[in-house]
């Protein structure tokens, strides 16, 4: 998928960028407001931009799963919301770890709960092109790492992560930045890693100590200084 000149507007603020999103996992970071959400927007079809172009040659089917996952519920009980999304309920609840909770109002489901329930339809559909807006926000460390596990399990397509998680990642193949409206290839890991302004403390902390992690994960950190010492 690539983007050239892209440009949006909406009252002071103005986003603009060019890169191309090859397949596998892309991180895109940047401060709250910065322009995350927009631009997934923009990606996913659901924002006209001002000008240039996004050109999605070779996508055929894309999903964007948003920050907040109530606002993707359509339907009365849990297992219905799943069928909303073409899936059969008893893999996806079992997946979530919500098999007891088939016959309950969505709405009834903790913030977390419903954003494992949208996570696992999510990724259960598995299209070429999947954008992830702060795919971690509401969820506790264990399902974060989850999370991390099925992004790194698919195997083909593009997956785009908008976040500004700090603490756990996925392996990811390349890092974009968000900074003042512009948006920014770094280019791809592990050769983008010292760029990355909005890397997580951990990180900064190996490259200090001139370590140079392979990935972005707290594993590749201790990794690399492990190497250092050593």
């Amino acid at each position: 998928m690539e983007v050239e000149d892209l440009r949006f507007s909406r009252g002071p603020f103005t986003l603009r960028g060019s890169g191309t999103f090859n397949a596998g996992v892309h991180l895109v970071s940047g401060p709250v407001g910065s322009g995350k959400s927009t631009l997934a927007l923009l990606l996913a079809g659901l924002l006209r931009p001002g000008g240039g172009a996004i050109r999605r040659d070779g996508v055929s089917s894309a999903l964007l799963l948003l920050q907040f996952p109530e606002h993707h519920v359509t339907s009365p009980t849990v297992a219905e919301e799943v069928r909303s999304w073409g899936l059969a309920p008893d893999d996806v609840l079992a997946r979530a770890n919500l098999s007891a909770r088939a016959n309950d109002d969505p709405f009834h489901l903790s913030r977390g709960e419903l954003k494992r329930l949208t996570l696992a339809c999510t990724f259960m559909r598995n299209p070429d092109l999947l954008m992830l807006d702060e795919p971690f926000s509401s969820l506790d460390c264990t399902a974060k790492r989850k999370v991390c596990r099925m992004i790194e399990e698919r195997d083909a397509g593009i997956t785009i992560i908008f976040s500004h998680e700090r603490a756990v990642l996925p392996r990811v193949d390349a890092l974009w930045e968000i900074e003042a409206g512009t948006l920014t290839p770094l280019g791809h890991v592990p050769d983008a890693i010292p760029r990355w302004r909005h890397a997580p403390p951990y990180l900064r902390y190996a490259l200090d100590r001139g370590a140079r992690p392979e990935n972005i994960r707290l594993t590749d950190a201790r990794e690399a200084l492990c190497r250092t010492r050593g």
